[in-house]
């Protein structure tokens, strides 16, 4: 498998990276119990087991509760913390006595977040800040010197973003003195919009693909690692699903069994597969809490869809063939 990225700055990190939101007992607000305290140590037990070692959080998952569980864990576990790697957003408000859910984007709101997500984790340093969201009022420079800032005292080692465009890295790359590192965007065979700008390049039927064109090869020319959400598809193609399917789900679940079968791993690993098998080297995040699918999950190691395989699941995700 081809280096990633984020090995040159974070040498030895995961292909995966284990996605926190689903720690801490859910969305609600429910004090946090022992039985979430258990719950956190088994995932990151299992987790590091199979090879996984980079923990993706953000201060408002879960309320806050999966961040303070999983530094309960490092809290009386010490010598856990040299093992992986946190990885941490901010930059979402929630609805409150001041204003309706917005994003935050100000340097008072980056250490705020950051001064409580330390707190909260039990540890001196995040190796990876990300912005969760592009907040239309942010100061590139505001931030860029907030970042520096953070750096110097040793409490923030680099910094990303996620669910930003190449336009508004490029603004904000221009002001700092070191490279953004991450971008964490929504891939994955359902949600493939990103290769669909690649294929309908000036094709009429792509008119309306919703990916700002030049996003991924961004990445890809500045070594910017793209990590992806929602690699899972929460679900729909490996019997998870808690809706009914389409006839083009039914068709691509089948086919995803049929391929693990052949592959002899997991549907999932089929799926963080036909991820991986881009030449950007993409890192997939993975968010469940249920340790056999995590195990599953880390089974991508063993498998790499050829080309046709690759084309196969694409099509067939889309339900109409290619133009």
């Amino acid at each position: 498998m081809s280096r990633l990225p984020l090995q040159n700055v974070l040498p030895n990190v995961s292909s995966l990276v284990y996605g926190c939101m689903g720690l801490g007992g859910g969305w609600n607000n429910n004090a946090i119990c022992a039985d979430d305290i258990k719950q956190a140590h088994q995932v990151i037990d299992t987790a590091l087991d199979n090879q996984i070692n980079y923990f993706d959080h953000a201060d408002i998952y879960t309320f806050g509760k999966a961040e303070t569980v999983f530094g309960q864990v490092l809290k009386q576990h010490t010598a856990l913390r040299d093992k992986l790697y946190l990885q941490t957003k901010c930059g979402i408000r929630f609805e409150d006595n001041k204003g309706p859910k917005r994003y935050d984007l100000s340097s008072a709101w980056i250490n705020h977040s950051v001064e409580k997500s330390l707190t909260e984790l039990h540890t001196d340093y995040i190796d990876v800040l990300l912005l969760h969201r592009p907040d239309p009022l942010m100061q590139v420079t505001e931030i860029a010197e907030t970042f520096h800032q953070l750096k110097a005292a040793g409490k923030v080692r680099f910094l990303g973003v996620s669910n930003m465009q190449q336009h508004q890295m490029n603004a904000l790359q221009r002001v700092l003195d070191e490279p953004l590192v991450v971008n964490q965007i929504e891939m994955s065979l359902q949600k493939h919009a990103w290769v669909d700008e690649t294929v309908y390049a000036g094709n009429q039927d792509g008119k309306d693909i919703n990916f700002t064109a030049g996003t991924i090869e961004y990445c890809n020319q500045h070594h910017i690692q793209l990590q992806a959400w929602g690699s899972l598809c929460q679900g729909i193609y490996t019997g998870n699903a808690s809706s009914t399917p389409s006839a083009a789900v039914k068709q691509t679940s089948q086919l995803v069994a049929r391929l693990a079968a052949d592959y002899s791993v997991s549907p999932e690993a089929i799926l963080l597969s036909w991820l991986m098998l881009h030449p950007s080297q993409i890192q997939p995040v993975i968010g469940t809490t249920n340790l056999e699918r995590i195990k599953a999950c880390a089974q991508v190691a063993n498998v790499s869809l050829s080309r046709e395989h690759w084309y196969a699941l694409y099509v067939s995700a889309k339900g109409q063939e290619l133009p």
